[in-house]
């Protein structure tokens, strides 16, 4: 348990997500930011907050972290497990931002530490924070829907040159690791939190839009079973042409059936059960915008009260390190079934 007055964090990645970070630690009274680090300079990235330090070697910063209480790691994808397994070996807490790695082998190397350690870890899946997830997750634990059948998760968005070619590590096979980790990651979180594991995985990719961009699919068909029963697929795309179009949910159970929609799953526009009224949800928050497109909700702030929260030993993580790792497993297992070699050189989870 924490008992200072403020839960101090640092930062690696000052990228439009860390700085994210930096802002949600910042306007929260509980929280300090106390060191940030980017292999560029500040200039290079932005930043003008000359009062806090800044590092450019993520070595250098963590050993000077001996009052700091998280370290928040907002860098690329292949990165984070690496950086996570550092931060837990100098006693950090770890806030890891969607995915928490790039193979099943590497999470379980992050929650090894990090139980060698006791520490916390906190895999960033900011949909769960969303009122129509929230609602989700209380109709699922309520069984209202009785036997789920069949369950349709549709992602279709728009990530074109504006993201691609204005951002050096994106699109590429060791540092990005394919779309479902980078983009898409948090809606198969929302899967696997509403309905559990998957099975008997089927999947189909191509590449339409992002040949010169990208070392991998903007496109996929997945089909499979779940453990707990019922059948889903998911649709997804980042092929759609100017801004993102929907990310859409959903499911025909024995005693109904729910559609949640909008540009990041933020409308129910379908809610039919049995001797059942939906009640009246909040307003989602509207969704991050990085100019030339659009990501999930901005719900970063519950991420950083949930840890502070959970240090101090008041609530508990909403999104451990286990259930990143299991999201990290399924979209392995998914890329596992990639056949088509017409793509450019994709290093899979499975190598």
């Amino acid at each position: 348990m924490v008992t200072s007055d403020k839960i101090k964090f640092a930062i690696v990645g000052l990228g439009r997500i860390g700085k994210r970070h930096a802002a949600m630690i910042q306007e929260n009274p509980e929280a300090e930011l106390c060191a940030v680090c980017d292999v560029r300079s500040a200039a290079e990235t932005g930043w003008d907050q000359d009062h806090i330090p800044y590092f450019n070697d993520y070595a250098q910063m963590l050993e000077n972290l001996d009052d700091c209480h998280v370290v928040n790691i907002c860098t690329p994808n292949g990165l984070h497990a690496g950086q996570a397994v550092k931060a837990l070996e100098q006693r950090k807490h770890v806030v890891v931002e969607k995915p928490m790695a790039l193979t099943r082998m590497e999470a379980e190397a992050v929650i090894h530490k990090a139980l060698q350690v006791s520490r916390q870890v906190f895999a960033v899946m900011q949909n769960r924070y969303s009122p129509p997830s929230v609602w989700l997750k209380e109709v699922m634990d309520k069984k209202l829907l009785g036997e789920i059948y069949f369950v349709q998760l549709n992602c279709f968005w728009n990530r074109d040159d504006r993201y691609y070619q204005n951002n050096g590590w994106h699109g590429t096979a060791d540092l990005d690791g394919g779309t479902l980790y980078t983009q898409f990651s948090h809606f198969i979180d929302i899967l696997y939190w509403l309905f559990g594991d998957v099975t008997d995985i089927q999947a189909n990719f191509n590449d339409f839009a992002h040949q010169h961009s990208t070392d991998f699919e903007d496109s996929g068909s997945v089909m499979f079973n779940f453990v707990n029963g019922g059948m889903g697929n998911i649709n997804f795309s980042t092929a759609v042409w100017d801004r993102n179009l929907e990310s859409t949910i959903t499911i025909i159970g024995e005693n109904g059936t729910i559609k949640v929609a909008g540009q990041y799953m933020n409308e129910v526009v379908e809610c039919n059960i049995r001797d059942y009224q939906k009640p009246e949800l909040p307003a989602s928050a509207p969704p991050n915008d990085y100019g030339g497109y659009k990501g999930s909700a901005a719900n970063h702030h519950f991420v950083i009260d949930n840890v502070i929260q959970t240090l101090r030993e008041q609530t508990f993580v909403t999104t451990n390190a286990l259930e990143g790792m299991k999201v990290v497993d399924i979209i392995e297992r998914i890329y596992h079934h990639r056949k088509n070699k017409s793509f450019k050189s994709y290093v899979s989870a499975t190598n």
